[in-house]
């Protein structure tokens, strides 16, 4: 008689046990709720932490690399004078010819209606202005510290009024931002050359404006214009 009483006791407590610890567990769900099923705003890392969600394709610097065309109709200018070409006297086709070498940058040419016209020409990067001065070949030239693909270019811009261009060496340019206008055909403001804008890339951060160099070795040091995405769209 004292076994089966002991007996009952024992399964008594165990089933009050039980309830309290049912109990115990429900009060714990209501305080930390489940997640919620269905699409959610956050995610988790590999450390199970929630974090706030990330941006899709979000832009790692591709502001610095983002080039535009230095006028309108860009590809339809270049007609005489590419990258890369190498020109003599004899067989340039630009006449009369004074220069001798491998072209380092892009010429773009002026359409007929433009040659009395003000031709505005626009910055292909974001960048600081490193140099503004008149040089031998070019007349009026602007040089422009710019990134591409990461790394220092320098962007040269010849031929170009002087007079018309507002900002000065240390300003900023915004790609787009227009720099000032081609200078007149024949004059002091292009060095005698006719109207054209020549663009050219130089790797590197130091100011080089060599419009043609002797050898394709030095050559490298300069990038194509048109290689660049939509500089010569």
């Amino acid at each position: 008689m004292k076994k089966i009483v002991v007996i009952s006791i024992a399964s008594l407590l165990a089933a009050v046990g039980l309830v309290l610890v049912l109990k115990k567990n429900s009060s714990r769900r209501d305080f930390f709720p489940a997640p919620a099923t269905g699409t959610s705003n956050r995610t988790q890392n590999s450390s199970g932490d929630v974090s706030a969600p990330q941006p899709q394709n979000a832009p790692s610097g591709q502001n610095s690399n983002f080039f535009q065309p230095p006028l309108d109709r860009a590809a339809e200018r270049v007609t005489k004078k590419p990258f890369g070409i190498y020109i003599t006297p004899q067989n340039s086709p630009v006449q009369p010819e004074r220069f001798r070498g491998y072209h380092t940058g892009t010429d773009f040419e002026i359409f007929p209606e433009e040659l009395d016209a003000d031709v505005p020409i626009h910055a292909i990067c974001n960048g600081t202005i490193a140099a503004k001065r008149n040089a031998s070949g070019y007349g009026g030239v602007l040089v422009q510290n710019c990134t591409l693909g990461n790394q220092p270019v320098t962007v040269i811009y010849g031929h170009l009024k002087l007079a018309s261009v507002s900002n000065n060496t240390g300003d900023k340019l915004d790609a787009s931002e227009t720099i000032g206008l081609l200078g007149k055909a024949f004059s002091s403001e292009t060095d005698g050359e006719r109207k054209h804008l020549h663009l050219g890339v130089h790797k590197g951060s130091s100011v080089n404006i060599l419009g043609y160099v002797q050898s394709q070795a030095e050559l490298s040091n300069w990038i194509d214009p048109c290689s660049v995405a939509s500089a010569c769209k």
